[in-house]
């Protein structure tokens, strides 16, 4: 649904309220349109907010709202540290999230910059399609061909049992790095 053009703050105040409530992440198209502004004020509006240190993350889905109140679930954090060719990574992702794991990011240690995080934010098979098939659209390198396939990824679970079956799984397939 359309709003009536909102300004500034109460525009700013709009959008958090959008992206707190929202179960899955929301596209700058989309946030334009409800709030009837173009995609270049959204960009500047969560920049502004981020300014504010608003926990809202820009993925490849779309701006998620991080830390919700409605955690009923303990979240369990693991980073761990795989190594594979780029084109294994759709086979990567999917074995994690067929194991109910979510996939926050992906690190890699840069020799100048230090460590790059970028945030992938899937959670299921379609969310892991549709980041492959961003990255091959936009003709984009998977920062893994950084580090000749070494990255890490910070996994979440709502138990230790879950993250542990990835880990035996990816390691079976030699993915996993282990010291």
């Amino acid at each position: 649904m359309k709003a009536e053009k909102l300004l500034g703050e109460e525009r700013r105040n709009h959008l958090l309220e959008l992206l707190s409530k929202a179960d899955k992440p929301i596209t700058g198209g989309e946030l334009a349109s409800t709030t009837n502004v173009s995609r270049q004020v959204i960009v500047q509006d969560i920049s502004l907010l981020k300014a504010k240190n608003y926990p809202i993350m820009a993925t490849s889905q779309g701006y998620v709202y991080l830390n919700k109140q409605n955690d009923q679930t303990q979240v369990i954090e693991r980073i761990i540290a795989c190594k594979h060719a780029p084109e294994l990574t759709k086979e990567e992702l999917s074995i994690i999230v067929d194991h109910g794991v979510f996939v926050k990011d992906v690190i890699v240690e840069h020799p100048v910059y230090g460590d790059l995080t970028a945030s992938i934010m899937v959670g299921n098979r379609n969310d892991v399609n549709e980041f492959i098939k961003k990255i091959d659209r936009n003709n984009a390198s998977y920062l893994l061909q950084l580090t000749g396939g070494l990255h890490l990824h910070t996994l979440q679970a709502d138990s230790q049992e879950k993250l542990d079956r990835v880990c035996e799984e990816l390691d079976k397939l030699g993915m996993l790095v282990q010291d």
